[in-house]
This record gives C-alpha cells, structure tokens and sequence, in this order.
C-alpha cells in the first residue's frame, strides 16, 4: 500500500497541472451543495478576469451567479466548457470590456443578467451563439447605443431590460427587436430618449409590456398603430411630455397606462385617446382637491360604469369630504388613495356610494388616529383588505372598524400606535391576517381578541410588551402564526397562551424571558412546529435542568441562539429530550463552555444544527456528541474554537451533505475521520491555522483527490507557518517514503554498526591511527622532504623502548653502539626530541630522520600505545618502501601466543631474522653479550636498500598491537614537558 502511494504521488508531482484539475475545488467558485453539480455562486472575489474566475468549473454547470467580483473583461470563449448553461448572472461587477466570442457555444443559455457594471459598448455579433436565450438584463450599464443586429440570432427572446443607460437613438431600439416574435416584455426606463421615432419598422406584436419612464420624451412621434398591441405602457416621469403627444395613438389593447409626473392633463387625455379609463392607473396626475377628483369621476363616468380599480396616491389630496366619490363609476375592486397628505379617512365616510369596493389602501399619508366608526350609517359589506401602513396612528378607538365586519386582512403595522382600545377590534369576527408590528403598544387584555376568532396570522412584532396577560389569545382558536418577537416581554401569566390550540409557528424572539416555562406550551404542545426564542436573557446555572420542550413532540425549528447579555453558558445535558421531530436547531452566538456528550441524543431527525460561535475558548468536543444524529444533513461549526476534529465525534454523521469548519483553531484534519462520512458533498475548512507539515499530507491528498467532496477555496487556504505558499500544493514527497523499507533498512544498519564496530576496534584499531597519522604527514609535505633526506639521515639508529626497559638501553645499549669505538649516532627521546613540539611529530621525525629503528621489544613494550606507533611507522618503510630500516631486539623471551595477536610484528619476524638478548641462563653469557653486539652493529652497518635475494630468504617478525586497549599502560617516558 505504501508503494502504491509513493507511486501515485510520483506521477502528480510530474503532472502538477492534472492535480489542479483532479480535485474537487474551484479557485473563485462554490458549488451549491445541494444542486448535485449544477449551480454555482461566485462571489466577492478579488479576481479581475472573467475567464479566471470560470475556467475550472465543470461542464455540468447550469445556473452560475458571478456577483460582486473585480472582474473587468471577459474574454472570447470564456466560458466554452460550460456548454450546458442555461441562466448566467453577472450583476454587479466592474465589467467594461466583453470580447466578440465571449458568450460562443452557450448554445443552451436562457438568461443572461449584465446589470449593474460598467458597459459601454457592445460588439455586434456578441449574441450570436445564444440561440435559446429568453432572458436578457443590460440594466445600469453606460450603453449610448445598440449595434445593428445586436439580437439577430436570439429569435426566442421574451424579456428585455435595458434601463439606465444612455440610449437616445428609439428607432435603433425598434429595429433591433423588430423580428423577435415571441418578445413579451421591453424595459427602455431611466434612459435618454426624446421621442419614440422610427423608421418604417413595427414592434412586434407579442410585445405586451413596455416601460420607458424616467426619460426626457417631449412627443411620442410614433405612428398611430405603432402601440396598438401593448397592454402595459409605463411613461411615468417623462416631466415635459404633452397631452397633444397622444393624439390618435391607439391604446384599445392598452390594459395599464401609467402617465405619473408627466404634463399631461389627465381629463383632456381622457377626451382625446381611445384608451379604456379603467385601464389608467391615475396616481401622480396633481388630482390635489375634490373638484379635480369629481370631474374625473364624472368624466369616468361617461366612459365606463364600473371600476376595477382605482388609483389615486401621490395626488397631494388633504381632505376627503362626504360623497367625494359618488360621481365615479361603481368600484368593484381595488381603490388605492396612498401617499397622499390625508389626516383622516372618517371612517369612509367619503365612499358613500362606492360600498362594494374590496380593498382600500392608505399608506404612507399623515393619519394620525381611527376614530369610532360605531354609528357610521356608510356600511362596507365587501371590503376584505385594509391597510393604514406607513402612517402616524397613534391611536386605534373601539369600533373603529364597525362598519366594515368582513374584513380578512388589516394592516395596521409600521404606525406609532401606543393606544389599541380594547373594543377597537370588536366584529371583526371574519378576520384572518392581523399586523399590528412595528408599533408602541405595551399592554393586550382578555378581550382586544374576543371577536377575532378566525384568526390566523397576529403579528405583534417590535412592540413594547411586557407582559401577557391570562385570557389575551382565549379566543384565537385558529390561530397558527403568533409573532411577539422585539418587545420586552419578561413572563406569561399562567393562562397567558391559553386558547391557542392550533398554533404552529410561535416567535418569541428578542425579549427578555429568563427561563422557558414548561407550562406555557401545555396547550399547543401537539400542533407547535416553530419555536423561536433567540436573543433573550436565557440562561442556566447547572446542567441538571429539566427539558422544557419534554412533550413538544411536533416541534420541527427550534432557535436559541445569541442570548443575552453574553450568551448562554450552560447547556443541560438533557435539555432537548423529547425533541424527536426536531428538524432544524439554532445556537449560534452564545458561550457554552462545554457541550455534555449526550446533549444531542434525542434529536434522531436532526437535519441542520448551527452551532457557528457557541462556545467559548478552545471547544474539546466530547466523542460521541453526535452519535444520535444520523438524519443530519448540514452542520454549521464556524468559529467554534474547535481544536481536534476526530472520527469518534463526527463518525456517526453518516447522511452528512454540508459541514461548515471554516474560522476555527485546527492544525490538522485526520482524513479517516472524513472518510467516515460517505455523504459528505460540500466541505468548509477556511481559515483554520492548518500546518503543512506531514501531519497534513493525508489530508492534503484527500482534498484533491476526492471526487465527491467540494473543499470551499481550497486553492487559496495558506500554511500557518508559511503564509507565502498554499495548503494545496506543499512538498508531501518527504512524508511518503516507505516507512516499513525505512525501518527495516535503518535497523538493519544499526544492527551491523553494533557488531562490527567492536571487531573493527580490535583489528583496525591501530591501522587507523597509524593511517591518520601518516596521512597528516603527509599532508603536511614532512613524509617525503624526511624520505628525500635519507641519505643525509641524521641520526644512525632511533631506539623504540619502553621506559620499564631504559635501565637496559642506558647501561648496555647505549654504550656498545654509541661507546667502544662504535661511533652510532643514536636518537633517544630524552635527549633529542625537540621540547614543545607535539610527541607524534616527534616520533615522525625520529623514524624519518634515522637510518634504522631499533625496537627494544619486551612485554611492557607491546603494552605501550607509543611503542607500537613507533614499530608501524618502521614497518611501514619496510613493507611499503622497501627499505630495510627495522631491527627487533627482544629482551627476554616471548611465546608465540603471546605474539599472535601483534600481526604487523610477527610478519617482520616471519620476514627478517631477529635479536634475542642472551639472559643470564645462558651457558656462557659474556660470549653471547659480545656476539649479539657484533650482529647488532652489522646490522647498522647494512644499507636500507633491500635487494630481492634477501627478501625471500631473510625472515622478520613483527609485533604489532592491533587489539590493544586504548592507550592501557601508557609509556610515560613521552610526557615531555
């Protein structure tokens, strides 16, 4: 296995460029982990070209989202490999440039968003290869004009939106989009056209919708037929547009016409165009007081008998008197009076006459109370829509919706409502979607509900609440939504939430609850699916706390997450049992120091749990922690502190699709803790101080080698200890050598040091000093200036002895070869060898400078380290320079065994004869004296020189200790001073 690893690695590090390719990341992009490979957002990257940011998205790619990035060019077939495209956004970026090709082969693209950059020109043929494209977006671009044949080829156009931009040239526009049959919708707003001009060319007639307000038109200057097939015409804030600008323009298909901030007089336009008054949206059209509005009604009269809606706002009317709108035609639908300077609606009183509308809006005006409308003799018995949003109600009076019982949707949110009668809602028993949110109510009683039992919606978000009373909600049977999120609601009295029997979805958010009250939930416990409880002041002291949500066996979403003022601390051990429908669970932003290892064990349906900064410090996982949450699907961890991620606490998440590890504290990664979960598609491990060492080889190998897991921007997580290289592509080879080879080898090696170093110290011991020594002679020059100054030797005989023997040498050797008319000159340590100077130069000197060496050998002399080197210099001149420059003396009698281990001595033995010193067992010791004296001084008398004859017939013993002890029994006659 070990091979086949180093073998793999062997052949990414040749083909670096196929790794990039083989792993499954993306350098600017992230897969949608649940769209199996097909969608694709690429945002706020830094990168400024197009083809960078695309080029390594697979070809399966359908939807991709390039938003928020520096790009500024897109260059030709940027995007070839992306064949299967079928919607491309490109919105908000710094685009200017885009080539030619640079849309060629998205023969399958559909919609195309360029909007919001900075596109001035487009080349003319750019579309030519979107042949399937329906959707097209160039809003917020700097296009003055548009090329010929722009849309040529994409004949299956549907929508195109071309506002704000710099068009002025309408006849181009026409022309460019002349021949798409199926083109439904034409956005031209915000641009610079003065007129609609064109030449001989009509729009087609699929166009319904055609928006060009917010230009500079001073005329239409179309033909009569040119609009015939539109339905929607917006021509909204072209300010100097003239009534006569419409005269015998054909607007019979016109079904919405909207002339806001124009200078058209509406009454006059009305008398001259053929348009359907029901189809014209009025708003904006200076209708300020009740005689403009009357004689519009009046006129609308003549031309229609009913109304499907009417609308009026932003006409700047203040008051609306009684009868108002009698004169209109029957309004059976809509009537909208918003952003108007109206202080009061007088209980619609004004619609007498107009009893039959269904929804009256009166948003964003200047009202600032509803009065009672329990004796208003005007009855509404259709209205089921009405909205009083964005106003300055302060108050709300009882009845103030008598008179119109069938309401089923009231939109009293976003006031300043502080005062909500008790009654004020009274008979509105129909009702069924309540918004009092965003408001500054502080108290609800028993009976502000008491009518309201249809209920289903009651959003009372962003209130001042403190507290609910027993009995508020008794009536609201029916009801499923309850949102009291954003008040300040510490507690609930014991039958606070008594009647909701049906309620699904309870937000309870940003208050200020301490503890979860069991109790509370008693009567929704079986119906309850959302329960939101974030950002109050929860909090627990110990982990022995009891589960507050033990028989809330439905609830499927359930938030905790960032309590107040520092987030919650403990977290029970048992807290969640009894969650066994829990689907969702949020506990981001608290600081749990520790999260008990079967906190979790209940929650079987789990599929997403949050918990991104819940914990405090460095977080230690508990193993076992997930192990009941085999249904989770996405597990968000970011900024948990978490320092070791290990098989034993993520092993179980075997259904696991999304995990979110980014900002934590991890140096490694075990890769068989990720390889225990098979699901696993979509990986987050951004911003972690990840080490590139071996530790993470395993890891890096597994990122870019798995096919089904996404690693979020792994070409762009850096090495902790080296921010200047990635953690994609660090030096691995090192951490891949066969480890069982290695091993076997190193301990071989040893093995064999350990036993033939003790060999090699016996018997090379002394061959490598020797060696060291005659090397440094050599390398210093001294080996041959001494062997040069043979002939001119200065001393006849060097004398190797041991001082044990210097008795011996000062009263017999010395006198018969120095004495007695011998006349050797002899070199003695004690007397010639220079002070000062290192003993081996000494001894070298003393070999070198001599004709012979003479040994004095005894059993203290095989002993002496000093001695020995001194025999081995000899006998290196005997054997390797073939100079017979070594006589042995030997004292007394010495066996062979004794001799078996000096090798070098006993090969100048067995080579050349020897002397033995006559004892005094001898039969006639003076003879023997004089005889081994007359041998010894004609021995030096001999030259050096060896001739061949004497090489094989003369034998010599040598005795060299190789197997000598270190410098055991050291000669103490070379410690000169």
């Amino acid at each position: 296995m070990n091979k086949l690893i180093v073998n793999v690695l062997a052949v990414n590090a040749a083909l670096g460029a196929i790794q990039l390719i083989s792993g499954y990341s993306y350098n600017n992009c992230i897969e949608d982990p649940y769209s199996n490979g097909t969608a694709f957002n690429c945002k706020n990257r830094k990168e400024v070209n197009m083809f960078a940011i695309v080029k390594d998205l697979p070809s399966s790619a359908i939807n991709l989202t390039i938003f928020k990035t520096y790009a500024e060019y897109i260059p030709n077939y940027s995007f070839q490999n992306l064949t299967n495209l079928q919607l491309l956004k490109m919105d908000n970026n710094y685009l200017k440039t885009i080539d030619e090709f640079a849309f060629q082969n998205l023969h399958q693209l559909q919609t195309l968003n360029l909007s919001c950059n900075d596109i001035s020109e487009l080349k003319p043929s750019l579309f030519n290869d979107l042949h399937n494209l329906t959707n097209i977006s160039l809003a917020y671009n700097k296009l003055k004009q548009l090329p010929g044949g722009i849309f040529a080829s994409t004949l299956k156009l549907n929508i195109i939106i071309i506002r704000q931009n710099f068009l002025t040239n309408f006849s181009e526009i026409a022309k460019s989009v002349s021949h798409l049959k199926t083109l439904r919708k034409l956005d031209l707003s915000s641009n610079n056209f003065t007129s609609l001009i064109h030449s001989n060319v009509s729009l087609p007639k699929s166009l319904a919708s055609l928006y060009i307000s917010k230009n500079n038109l001073l005329t239409l200057g179309c033909k009569d037929s040119f609009l015939q097939y539109i339905k929607v015409l917006d021509l909204a804030y072209n300010s100097r547009l003239p009534t006569k600008a419409f005269q015998g323009v054909d607007f019979s298909h016109l079904n919405y016409l909207r002339l806001r901030s124009t200078n058209v007089s509406i009454v006059e336009f009305l008398n001259i165009s053929n348009v359907s008054p029901g189809h014209v949206d009025f708003s904006g059209m200076r209708l300020k007081n009740g005689s403009l509005v009357s004689e519009l009604c009046r006129l609308l009269k003549t031309k229609v008998k009913t109304l499907k809606r009417l609308s009026l706002n932003d006409n700047g009317i203040v008051n609306l008197t009684n009868y108002l709108l009698s004169s209109c035609p029957e309004i059976t639908g809509e009537l909208d009076l918003s952003r108007n300077r109206l202080k009061s609606t007088s209980c619609l009183n004004f619609l007498k006459g107009q009893t039959n509308i269904k929804s009256f809006n009166a948003e964003h005006c200047v009202l600032k109370s509803l009065p009672s409308c329990r004796h208003s003799k005007v009855y509404f018995k259709n209205l089921e829509e009405l909205s009083y949003r964005y106003n300055r109600i302060l108050s709300v009076s009882s009845f103030a919706f008598n008179n119109m019982p069938h309401i089923m949707t009231l939109k009293l949110n976003i006031n300043t409502i502080a005062f909500l009668d008790r009654k004020a809602l009274k008979g509105l028993k129909s009702l069924v979607t309540l918004r009092l949110d965003n408001n500054l109510l502080t108290d609800l009683f028993n009976d502000t509900f008491a009518d309201n039992f249809r209920l289903q919606v009651l959003n009372l978000r962003n209130n001042h609440i403190s507290v609910i009373f027993n009995g508020t909600f008794l009536r609201l049977g029916n009801l499923s939504i309850l949102d009291l999120g954003g008040n300040k609601i510490t507690h609930f009295e014991p039958s606070g939430l008594d009647g909701l029997q049906s309620l699904s979805k309870l937000y309870l958010d940003g208050n200020n609850l301490k503890q979860i009250d069991t109790s509370i939930y008693r009567v929704f416990q079986n119906t309850l699916t959302t329960l939101d409880l974030q950002s109050n002041l929860i909090n627990f002291l110990t982990d022995n706390q009891q589960s507050p949500f033990m028989n809330l066996s439905k609830l499927s979403d359930l938030k905790l997450d960032g309590q107040r003022p520092h987030g919650m601390t403990v977290l029970p051990q048992h807290f969640f049992r009894g969650l066994y429908s829990l689907t969702s669970l949020y506990l981001t932003n608290n600081n749990i120091y520790r999260l008990p290892p079967n906190v979790f064990d209940d929650l079987t349906s789990l599929h997403f749990l949050a918990l991104d900064r819940c914990c405090v410090g460095v977080t230690q996982l508990q193993p076992g922690v997930f192990k009941n949450l085999r249904s989770l699907t996405k597990l968000a961890v970011e900024d948990m502190g978490i320092q070791n991620f290990s098989k034993e606490v993520f092993g179980n998440l075997t259904k696991l699709r999304s995990l979110q590890l980014n900002r934590n504290v991890m140096q490694n990664i075990q890769v068989d803790a990720l390889e225990s979960l098979p699901k696993l598609h979509y990986l987050d491990i951004r911003n972690n101080p990840l080490s590139c060492t071996c530790q993470n080889s395993l890891l890096q190998n597994w990122t870019q080698n798995n096919p089904q897991v996404q690693v979020v921007y792994l070409y762009s997580v850096q090495c902790q200890d080296h921010s200047k290289f990635k953690f994609y592509n660090f030096d691995v080879k090192v951490c891949y050598i066969d480890l069982g080879e290695y091993m076997f080898f190193s301990t071989a090696v040893v093995i064999f040091l350990f036993s033939v170093t003790p060999l090699l110290h016996v018997k090379l011991y002394w061959k490598i000093k020797y060696s060291y020594y005659v090397f440094n002679a050599w390398f210093s020059d001294r080996w041959r200036r001494l062997s040069e100054e043979e002939e001119n030797c200065k001393y006849d005989a060097f004398i190797s002895y041991n001082s044990s023997d210097e008795k011996w040498v000062m009263e017999h050797l010395l006198p018969n070869l120095e004495g007695n008319g011998s006349f050797f000159k002899l070199c003695l340590h004690h007397r010639d060898f220079e002070l000062g100077r290192d003993i081996v130069d000494n001894i070298v000197s003393a070999v070198y400078s001599s004709r012979k060496t003479i040994c004095v050998v005894s059993r203290n002399f095989l002993q002496s380290e000093w001695c020995s080197l001194e025999i081995q210099l000899a006998s290196y001149r005997l054997f390797d320079e073939h100079r017979d420059v070594l006589l042995l003396v030997f004292l007394e009698t010495i066996s062979d065994r004794q001799l078996s281990s000096y090798h070098r001595m006993r090969k100048v033995m067995l080579k050349k004869t020897y002397l033995q010193w006559p004892n005094s067992d001898c039969m006639n010791p003076g003879e023997a004296q004089k005889l081994f004296w007359n041998q010894l001084r004609r021995a030096m008398r001999k030259g050096s020189r060896l001739e061949t004859e004497e090489n094989e017939s003369e034998s010599f013993v040598t005795a060299k200790s190789e197997e000598y002890e270190d410098f055991k029994n050291s000669d103490e006659r070379y410690l000169l001073p």
